[in-house]
Order: structure tokens, then sequence, then C-alpha cells
């Protein structure tokens, strides 16, 4: 009984170590290892991000009181310094309103909704330009997240230190057995983003004095954390 109970957690583990890692046939005089690294930057970027949506009773009047927000947006926009064009629309979506109240469903309005979002480099332009958009009542919530333009550099030093790492383990083991380390001789990588959000700002924008400093001031962006795992297979001399 105790025999099987020993078998069964042996096949347990090694089935779960399968589905962590990638299969990899076991060759005489070989060191399998796995390790993780990562890579620390500061964000070099800024992507905010919002909603417009107009509602009125029909459809063109709707259309051409989203029409007049996107335009204060675009003064906003060019009021801070930014170039309207370098704002992206993520959809744009005309949808009737029903009351469903009644037996029949009656048509009561349409609703014009369209979402934004911007890069900036220049950090200094978020916290006046999300002020202005909430005290304009022209956007819905806005949310911001930082991220690295050039992501596959963070990669590849993440990458490197996950290797670093493996390399060292081995080398240990090659140690310990009084072998030598030999070459790589297979390899899998995977790579993790962690980008932090900031949660969502407009209340907050519009509950800020005239004179007082916005929430984030003298804060600085949490760093973006890139992650990678390696797996590798070297020989023994």
């Amino acid at each position: 009984m105790k025999l099987c109970a020993a078998l069964f957690v042996l096949f347990f583990a090694v089935s779960a170590l399968a589905q962590e890692h990638p299969a990899v046939a076991a060759q005489p005089n070989t060191v399998y290892v796995g390790a993780d690294g990562k890579f620390e930057a500061n964000p070099d970027t800024a992507v905010v991000q919002f909603n417009v949506s107009a509602q009125e009773d029909n459809s063109r009047a709707a259309y051409d009181r989203a029409s007049r927000q996107a335009e204060q947006l675009r003064q906003i926009l060019r009021t801070n310094g930014i170039d309207p064009k370098s704002a992206e629309i993520g959809y744009f979506s005309i949808q009737p309103i029903y009351d469903y109240r009644p037996a029949k469903p009656k048509l009561v309005a349409y609703r014009v909704s369209a979402s934004v979002s911007l890069k900036l480099k220049d950090f200094t332009k978020i916290a006046p330009l999300v002020q202005q958009l909430s005290e304009s009542d022209i956007t819905g919530d806005q949310s911001i997240t930082y991220t690295l333009e050039n992501m596959d550099a963070a990669k590849t030093k993440a990458v490197e230190d996950a290797y670093r790492r493996a390399r060292e383990s081995a080398t240990a083991v090659a140690q310990a057995a009084g072998r030598t380390l030999g070459e790589l001789s297979y390899a899998s990588v995977d790579t993790f983003e962690n980008i932090h959000p900031i949660p969502r700002l407009q209340p907050m924008a519009r509950m800020a004095a005239a004179n007082a400093p916005a929430p984030t001031e003298e804060f600085s962006p949490q760093t973006v954390t890139v992650t990678a795992h390696v797996n590798a297979v070297f020989t023994l001399k």
C-alpha cells in the first residue's frame, strides 16, 4: 500500500513538471535547468485613454453633439501643445436606446460613443490634460498606463538575466558531480510584461482645487518589469 502511494506521488510530481516545462528527452551526460530572470526600466510612454459619449432624442442630434465634443477635445489637445492627429480612435458606434418597461420596447434615444487613446512622451502634460478633460465634461472615465516603446530590448535583457542564472545553476550541478559544464544543446524562452495601470482619474481630477497640486505631483511612474523564464540543457564533460 505504501509503495502504491509513493508511486502515485511520483507520478503526480512528474505530471505537474511536464505541464510547467516543455518535454525534453533526457540524454546521457547532460544537465537540465530552469531559471527566472527580470529587467526593470523606467517607462518612457504614457497611454491616456478616455471615452467620448453623447445621447440625444435622434441619431442626427446625437451625432452633432458628439462632433461638437470632439472639436472641444481637439482644442484642449492643441492648448496643451498636442497634435490632435496623435490621438487614436479605438472604436466608434451609434447605438439606439430602448425603454423596455412597456410591453413593446420603445425607441427613446440614440447614443454616439467613441474611445480615444493618446500616447505621451512628456509626462508633465498628463495632469493638466486630464484636469481640462474632466472639467469640460465631454469625456467619460480616464485612465493612464505607463509602458516602454522599445519593449523588445527590455525582453532581451530579461532573457539574458534568466540565461545567466540558468548557466550558474548548471555549473553548480556539474561541479558538485565532479564534472565540467559543456555547451548549450537546447533552450526554450518565455517572456512576460508587467504593466501598471493608474486607477481612473476623472473623479479625483474634478475634486482638485484650482491651485492645488495634481494628485500625482512629484511622484514617479512605477517601473515596467519584464520577466523571462529559460529552460536549458547543457552537456557535461
